[in-house]
C-alpha cells in the first residue's frame, strides 16, 4: 500500500530509497524511472511511487537482474492482472545465470587454492603461483574462464 506524501527533491528521494543521486539520474536517462515533475524553479519533484520504483530497481540490481530484464519487469508491473509466466521465466533465467557463475567461481577457487598450496616459497623467478598466472597451460583446469558480472 502506497502512502501519499508531499513531493520530495532528488536528495530526499536518494535518502528514502538508499540510492545515490547520480544513480537516480542514470535510471531516468535509461528510461527505468519516469520523467519527474518539476517545481516552478525547475527542480525535480518525486513522490512515494518513485520511492517504490527506485527501491524495486535497486533490489532487482542487487539480485543481479540485467537492466533489460528490469525494464521488462517494470513494464509487467503496469499489468498486474496478467499471467506471471514471463516474470517466472525471467527469474528462472537469472537463477541459471547465478548457477553458472557459481560453477565458474568454484573452478576459480579450486585453481587459486591449487596455486597457493603449490607455493613453496623461494624466489619470484621460480614461484609456481607466478608461473601459473604467466602461462595458462600451468593451470590444472581450463574451466576458470574469466567471470563476467551478472
Amino acid at each position: 500500500m502506497s502512502i501519499i506524501m508531499k513531493p520530495m527533491t532528488i536528495g530526499r528521494l536518494s535518502k528514502a530509497a538508499n540510492v545515490k543521486i547520480t544513480t537516480i539520474r542514470y535510471y531516468e536517462s535509461v528510461g527505468l524511472m519516469g520523467t519527474p515533475d518539476r517545481s516552478e524553479s525547475g527542480q525535480r519533484l518525486y513522490g512515494s511511487l518513485d520511492v517504490e520504483r527506485l527501491s524495486f530497481i535497486r533490489h532487482a540490481r542487487e539480485l543481479g537482474f540485467p537492466m533489460d530484464d528490469i525494464r521488462t519487469l517494470i513494464e509487467l508491473q503496469t499489468h498486474p492482472s496478467s499471467d506471471c509466466a514471463v516474470v517466472n521465466k525471467i527469474a528462472q533465467n537469472q537463477l541459471g545465470a547465478v548457477r553458472k557463475r557459481l560453477g565458474q567461481l568454484a573452478a576459480l577457487e579450486r585453481e587459486l587454492e591449487r596455486m597457493v598450496t603449490s607455493c613453496e616459497g623461494g624466489k619470484v623467478a621460480s614461484c609456481q603461483v607466478m608461473a601459473s598466472i604467466n602461462d595458462h597451460t600451468e593451470c590444472s583446469s581450463k574451466d576458470h574462464e574469466r567471470i563476467k558480472p551478472l
